[in-house]
């Protein structure tokens, strides 16, 4: 029998996390100063929401409208996240197995689950994170053709 692999043991953690009451600005800066692509919004540690770089820029207002530089920042400055961010996302806790949080990112088409552990944020499993284990399988399984005979 093969052995289990479980969130825990592939998540990031402690996961970037941004507060409920941010706003759209403090989520764009928080993504160009992490290099993140996915932040668990938070209230008390409580995960209430997750917000993508892409929905930042998504939510941009387009610079080929006649739009000042001004308008444009506060648009970031006066969205809250609290309007914008995805609600109540799917979680998994540490010991949900790998190949559960994989099926559900899947079939559900999203890009991270936060992970949480007594509803607490505790980490966060993201498609990245997936890719890096596959890597990890790929590199174990090969062998070359002198070793496999």
């Amino acid at each position: 029998m093969s052995k289990e692999y479980l969130v825990r043991d592939f998540m990031t953690s402690p996961a970037a996390s941004i507060p409920h009451h941010a706003t759209l600005l403090d989520a764009a800066l928080a993504f160009r100063r992490t290099n993140f692509r996915h932040l668990p919004v938070v209230d008390g540690g409580r995960v209430v929401g997750v917000i993508s770089s892409h929905d930042v820029q998504r939510l941009a207002p387009s610079l080929l409208t006649k739009i000042s530089p001004d308008e444009y920042n506060k648009v970031f400055e006066n969205t809250p996240l609290a309007g914008v961010m995805t609600r109540n996302p799917a979680t998994v806790t540490p010991t949900t197995p790998l190949r559960d949080a994989a099926t559900w990112m899947n079939q559900k088409k999203v890009g991270c689950l936060p992970v949480v552990l007594n509803d607490q944020l505790v980490g966060i499993i993201t498609v990245i994170d997936m890719l890096d284990v596959l890597l990890q399988f790929l590199n174990v399984a090969q062998v070359s053709p002198v070793e496999g005979r």
